[in-house]
Parts: structure tokens; sequence; C-alpha cells
């Protein structure tokens, strides 16, 4: 019997440790970021994990809504403006230091994976008036939907759409719209294979697995910004 106290001792650490310790202190972001944004709309879907460092950004106001079974890892941030608007569909998760930009809408579906470092914006600055300094030129913006079951890997920059089951590779940087179930990759990010059903491939898909042409901007100016 003695022996087996250690063993016992060791397994309610690790328990504490890795989830009764973690969901408390879940609890308590959640609570504090409400709490910090009294003029914002903030809602937590039940089982969803808020992790170390989640950072809300709401001064004067927006919605912020993340469904069920949502997981945010070490490190989430997010800046919403007055009428912002960010929604999450249950199942997400987001890894360790994802950020979100937000002044119109950003939809992030379900069962979506959005790795590392990745960044969401739903606007480009302005640059191209030579009379005022970059900071002062404003933004185009544009909502931004990312589908259902989309993987997003680490260290890519989000500036458009994402079809359903969409597959973005690392360091890609999203100007135009991928459509559903292709995987894109680069800088600017392309449409570089198709997995999904036949009669739904992009347009201007061949079999050969290279694209015709890439699809078409959100904007005039969706492939001129900085983020």
């Amino acid at each position: 019997m003695r022996a087996l106290i250690p063993g016992r001792l060791r397994g309610l650490r690790t328990k504490l440790g890795y989830y009764i310790g973690p969901r408390l202190a879940s609890e308590l972001r959640k609570r504090w970021v409400v709490f910090r944004n009294p003029q914002a709309t903030i809602l937590f879907g039940d089982h969803t994990y808020v992790g170390p460092g989640f950072s809300l950004h709401m001064p004067f106001g927006g919605t912020f809504i993340a469904g069920e079974s949502v997981e945010f890892r070490r490190g989430f941030r997010a800046e919403l403006g007055p009428e912002a608007r960010i929604e999450i569909g249950d199942g997400s998760y987001l890894t360790y230091d994802v950020i979100l930009a937000c002044s119109t809408s950003i939809t992030i579906g379900e069962r979506c994976g959005l790795a590392q470092n990745t960044f969401v914006a739903d606007g480009n600055h302005r640059f191209r008036d030579l009379t005022k300094p970059f900071r002062e030129q404003g933004y185009d913006l544009r909502p931004i939907t990312i589908e259902d079951d989309v993987q997003i890997h680490s260290k890519c920059t989000i500036m458009n759409d994402l079809g359903t089951r969409a597959v973005l590779g690392a360091n890609a940087v999203v100007t135009k719209p991928v459509p559903p179930y292709c995987v894109a990759g680069g800088v600017p990010a392309r449409v570089i294979d198709y997995f999904g059903p036949p009669g739904s491939e992009p347009e201007g898909w061949r079999p050969d697995g290279e694209a015709a042409a890439d699809p078409p901007a959100r904007g005039a100016d969706a492939s001129d910004g900085s983020g």
C-alpha cells in the first residue's frame, strides 16, 4: 500500500497541473476579459478553454463570440473596433500567438485550426497618398470568412477568404480567396492542389494540377496591402 502512495500523488499532481488547474484559470481569464471590456459583447460557449496570455482589446465595444469546445492556447490576441464582430465556430482551435485584427467582421467556421503565429486582418494599410504619412492614410477594409474545417499552418497572414476544408501551407500570405478543397501556399498564396469532389474544381483548374489563373481578388486593392 505504501508503494502505491507516491504514484497516486504523482497522478494527482498531473491531474491538478494539466486538467483541473488550467480549467480553473481559464474560467478566471474569461471573467477578467468580460470585466475589462464593459462596452463589448463577449460570449464563450460551453467547454471553451482560454489559455495563458489570452487578450481582447475592445475598449469601445464590438462583439466577440466563441462557440462550444473552442481552444485558445497561449498568447491569443484579438483587437476589435467598436462595430467589429469576430465569431469562431464550435470545435476550432487556435494555437500559440494567434492575432486577429478586426474593424468589420472575421468569421471562422467550425473545426478550424489556426497554427502558431497566424495573423488574420480584415484590412490593408493604404500607402499611395504621398501627401500623408503612412499611418494617416487609413485602411481598405473587407469582411473575412474562413469556412468550416480549414487548416492554417504556422506563420500565415490571412487577408482574404478561405473556402471549406482549404489547407494553407506555412508562411503563406492570402491576398486573394482560396477556393474550397484546395491546398494553397506561397507569397502571395496560390492554389497548388485540389482534393475535393469531382465537379467542384476551382475555375481554371487543370487535371495536371496547375491552375490556369488565380481566383479573382475581392476588392480592387486586395493584393496591395501590407497588413
